[in-house]
């Protein structure tokens, strides 16, 4: 991980956090940071699966935003970690309106980065009238060409990487890469699972940021919650029409937005977030020169306080 930008705000506690139950199987946790009376913003992680930091708190002042985030299903403090089942868009939108609606929140700012720029703009999408306007970053629309970016185009810049995540895959399934990693992923027998996880998180992990950094410690909670949830939303399209995120965006078009990417990701390239500017008339991109998919690189974490700070004092961002 990166050193830590100076643009972000000092290390907050939560003001209260707890766990609620969503339905039989799963059970979110959740925060609420700053002020209680301050401007509501709710923060969407990335993965899916990929779960909370403390970092995250820190993209607003805490003396203007009363922030809620949560692990959403299968993710980070959230049980059963890694759960799969029940587990869709359509799904994560009703826990977060549980989450608005038990925090008496008539209307938010949307703040997310990656999966959490695609949930944000589903749940825009489908409630544009609790939303203030959106900060996202790393756009990511779902689209086969996306997934298949994602699987195989990388390898490209990084062909190593590449080998290593296809060495595990006999030859006779790698014509179906997601498919042969989603029955890995999505069993039930650990032996089967667990290798696939560590395998699929670290394909993914050691190409976030544009230069190199010290690698992190393994994390079982981390592969597992991105191993299985991103193969399975993947595997499904994130439960969406082919680039319906696109095609509604006239539902939330009057909404105010910036749009953070790093020229350099290769996870979520660029072409996405030039999209979706291109189809929201009013919308801010800020294309930041010299970083990758992190958010915690300098110039996007930069840019994501920059929005938070101009939203807190205009209620827009230019």
């Amino acid at each position: 991980m990166p050193a830590t930008p100076p643009s972000l705000f000092p290390p907050i506690q939560p003001t209260r956090h707890g766990m609620l139950a969503v339905d039989a199987l799963h059970t979110i946790y959740w925060e609420e940071v700053g002020n209680p009376n301050g401007i509501p913003v709710l923060f969407l992680h990335g993965g899916p699966g990929a779960g909370l930091s403390p970092q995250h708190r820190r993209f607003f002042d805490p003396h203007a935003y009363r922030v809620i985030l949560f692990d959403q299903r299968g993710a980070g403090k959230s049980t059963p970690l890694g759960e799969w089942r029940n587990n869709t868009t359509q799904l994560l939108i009703e826990d977060i309106e549980r989450l608005r609606t038990m925090f008496g929140i008539s209307r938010w700012l949307v703040f997310g980065g990656s999966w959490g720029s695609t949930l944000a703009l589903a749940y825009g999408q489908t409630h544009p009238e609790r939303c203030l306007g959106f900060v996202l970053r790393g756009i990511f629309l779902c689209t086969k060409a996306e997934v298949e970016w994602f699987l195989h185009g990388v390898q490209w810049f990084y062909p190593e990487l590449y080998a290593e995540f296809i060495a595990p895959i006999p030859a006779s399934e790698r014509a179906d890469l997601l498919g042969a990693y989603a029955r890995r992923l999505l069993c039930d027998d650990p032996d089967l699972y667990w290798p696939a996880a560590r395998a699929w998180s670290r394909f993914e992990g050691r190409r976030v940021f544009l230069l190199p950094q010290e690698e992190e410690q393994p994390s079982d909670t981390l592969d597992l919650g991105v191993g299985r949830l991103e193969a399975h939303y993947m595997a499904n399209g994130a439960f969406l029409e082919e680039d319906q995120l696109i095609s509604d965006i006239g539902r939330i078009a009057h909404l105010p937005a910036v749009i953070v990417q790093g020229r350099y990701d290769v996870i979520c390239p660029p072409l996405s977030a030039h999209r979706l500017h291109g189809a929201w008339p009013g919308s801010i991109l800020r294309m930041i020169p010299d970083a990758g998919h992190g958010a915690l690189e300098l110039g996007i974490a930069r840019a994501l306080v920059g929005a938070t700070e101009a939203f807190k004092r205009f209620g827009r961002f230019d």
